[in-house]
């Protein structure tokens, strides 16, 4: 069984101090900190919980919330939120809402019940009694993917986002778009579709058709592009996610269509599918582990007593692959 003489061997550090890297209390150095946090890491210590919490007040034990865990997107997050957690000695109690109210307010009972340290969160609303639960209870908490009032929050920028998806498709000489995307209640689609909207109103235009879903899965994703390309015959097509953008693809070939020579699509995340169908699909990348990362080290500050980082720079890029192609009989420069 390891012990805290064990960590403390391998990270060249005393006894005491990697007592207080384990149960998260006074100072030690950035340098010493990350010694420690690798070596419980490496050697797999697991305190022991009842006795730490009885020492300490903590239960070293965050509670991650996320909207679903079979959307390859948030199981990126989970797994990076894991495995950061567990390398500073944190065990991490993860539940999927099914974007349901009633879901999250059931786990934010039982998070409570297992009195974690502290919750990182992708809140199924902005505004809702779970929320509160964990306000009134002082558990600190950061917001993952869609801000919260008065929470601090690491969330790329989806309207710049979706500027930008627009913005691609204008550049290649298309006029008539589409867009699809799930779930219609959630704030990240809500502030792409905003984004889309915005700058296609630049250009003196405005989306042929926009098909918004209750449910983020590929059949229903491809379901809503269907009936979209039923309804009219745009020159490209948005996915407000890669999973909607991936639906459309194979909504587009069912109808007899070619990608890109007849239908462009676009995506967003550029999770690992996106360089698996054929043609690769051209999304915007946002950066999910530096997401991740930055929410575990935001949590950590907060739980500690302490400032947190500043917001990071969570760049968007343009990844540009076989999906996209400008609008038949437009010359680009």
């Amino acid at each position: 069984m390891i012990k805290i003489r064990d960590i403390a061997h391998r990270a060249g550090a005393s006894i005491a101090t990697v007592s207080r890297v384990v149960n998260g209390s006074g100072y030690v150095s950035a340098d010493m900190r990350a010694r420690i946090e690798a070596a419980v890491a490496e050697l797999g210590y697991r305190p022991n919980a009842g006795a730490r919490m009885m020492r300490s007040g903590s239960s070293r034990m965050v509670g991650v919330l996320l909207p679903a865990l079979d959307v390859h997107f948030f199981g990126i997050l989970a797994h990076t939120v894991e495995q950061a957690l567990f390398a500073r000695g944190y065990q991490a109690m993860i539940c999927s809402t099914a974007e349901s109210p009633d879901h999250e307010a059931a786990y934010v009972a039982a998070m409570l019940a297992q009195q974690v340290d502290g919750v990182i969160l992708a809140a199924v609303t902005s505004d809702n009694s779970a929320v509160a639960r964990l306000n009134a209870a002082r558990v600190p908490i950061v917001a993952v993917d869609r801000a919260l009032p008065g929470t601090p929050a690491v969330t790329a920028d989806h309207h710049a986002g979706g500027r930008m998806l627009a913005r691609h498709l204008l550049d290649l000489g298309h006029r008539s778009i589409g867009v699809v995307g799930a779930p219609g209640h959630s704030a990240p689609v809500q502030d792409r579709l905003a984004g889309i909207v915005a700058e296609l109103a630049g250009a003196g235009l405005a989306p042929q058709s926009i098909r918004l879903g209750p449910e983020h899965s590929f059949e229903a994703c491809r379901s809503l592009a269907a009936d979209l390309l039923s309804d009219g015959m745009p020159t490209a097509l948005i996915g407000i996610s890669d999973m909607a953008a991936i639906g459309a693809l194979h909504a587009a070939v069912a109808r007899g269509l070619r990608v890109p020579d007849d239908l462009s699509v676009i995506g967003f995340d550029d999770l690992p599918a996106a360089r698996y169908t054929i043609p690769q699909l051209t999304t915007i990348a946002q950066p999910i582990r530096q997401i991740g990362e930055a929410a575990v080290d935001t949590l950590i500050a907060l739980m500690r007593g302490t400032p947190p980082p500043p917001p990071p720079a969570l760049p968007l890029t343009l990844i540009a692959r076989g999906t996209t192609a400008a609008r038949a009989g437009v010359t680009l420069p």
